[in-house]
């Protein structure tokens, strides 16, 4: 189902260009934010400059996706990172570069963005189980991937399962190759549980979620000045009703699998896969040169200086080095 765009909510004319209004309506929503002057749950845009639509994963959940089809090609996915305010506003950039050239989609995972945020039953499974409905139901054919972050984690336990969905995958500074192991389950169910305490979530989240701290957070995710426009629509959907539910189960670290190097990356030993990384503020890529060097399928490269996010400030040398890791892998090669 195609939703109405900013115009329709703010109740303003919409017969000027799309790509204006989508302009406009990204200043007005960093100005109104940033502020503090307007209401950030009734601001939250397109994070795309196109059709979003939505289709339903197996539990029945609404999941919301962009998608530019116009363009014959092989499809690229795109899946943004988990955080407290994550969203598809995170590939904008990719989005943006690549429509027009080929088929391509970005999905809000469930919990965050345009999607559906239930109270419960967010897991690694559960995300992966939804990449699986979106790559089949909606893509409909081997897909180009790429991740961010732990949403990398997402998309290599989809792929262990249906690697025939996918022609290749790109991790942008991927979870599961720090020196550190994420405690297991049952440590973050009863973090989990602490984090949940009625009267005490909400009030949690909002120190989280407030302007100072995701002004904080994401800015250490660039090297320069953050985007003005990102810090705003992070803020506008951690504010929307239900924002707190799969970002307090992030933070319990319950959405991370502790061995993800061999029950997940490890897996996927025919898929050709390249890792971006340089740095990140909040995890380390330890064991990501031993992994590349004894999986010949897997390359690395660092683009640096960045902190996780070289798609906003190292566009042309993040497009070159992905359009030549593509050519190296045509299916037909």
């Amino acid at each position: 189902m195609t939703t109405p765009d900013l115009d329709a909510t703010l109740g303003e004319p919409s017969d000027e260009p799309r790509r204006s209004r989508s302009s406009r309506d990204a200043r007005m929503l960093t100005q109104a934010v940033t502020s503090g002057s307007a209401d950030a749950s009734g601001l939250l845009g397109e994070a795309m400059d196109a059709p979003r639509e939505e289709f339903l994963n197996d539990e029945g959940w609404r999941v919301a996706y962009y998608a530019d089809t116009a363009a014959p090609g092989r499809p690229l996915v795109l899946v943004h990172s988990v955080n407290a305010a994550p969203s598809s506003f995170e590939v904008k950039p990719l989005f943006e570069q690549y429509r027009g050239s080929r088929p391509v989609y970005s999905l809000d995972l469930p919990g965050f963005g345009h999607s559906e945020r239930r109270a419960q039953g967010y897991t690694p499974e559960f995300y992966a189980r939804t990449l699986v409905a979106f790559l089949e139901r909606v893509v409909g054919a081997p897909a180009d991937l790429i991740a961010l972050s732990l949403g990398c984690e997402f998309v290599a336990r989809a792929l262990s399962t249906r690697p025939m969905l996918a022609n290749s995958l790109v991790c942008i500074a991927p979870t599961g190759f720090s020196a550190r192991t994420p405690f297991g389950p049952p440590v973050g169910r009863v973090v989990h549980r602490i984090l949940t305490i009625p009267g005490l979530s909400q009030g949690l989240f909002n120190l989280v979620a407030s302007r100072r701290s995701i002004r904080y957070y994401l800015g250490q995710s660039f090297v320069g000045d953050p985007v003005p426009e990102t810090l705003a629509y992070a803020y506008a959907t951690a504010h929307q009703p239900g924002a707190r539910h799969a970002p307090l189960v992030f933070l319990s670290m319950q959405l991370f699998t502790p061995q993800a190097r061999s029950e997940l990356y490890g897996t996927l030993t025919d898929l050709p896969v390249l890792a971006i990384a340089d740095q990140d503020p909040y995890i380390d890529f330890a064991h990501l040169d031993d992994f590349v060097a004894s999986h010949p399928n897997w390359s690395r490269e660092r683009l640096e200086p960045n902190m996780g996010l070289p798609h906003w400030e190292r566009l042309s040398e993040t497009v070159g080095v992905l359009d030549a890791f593509w050519a190296s892998h045509q299916p037909d090669a």
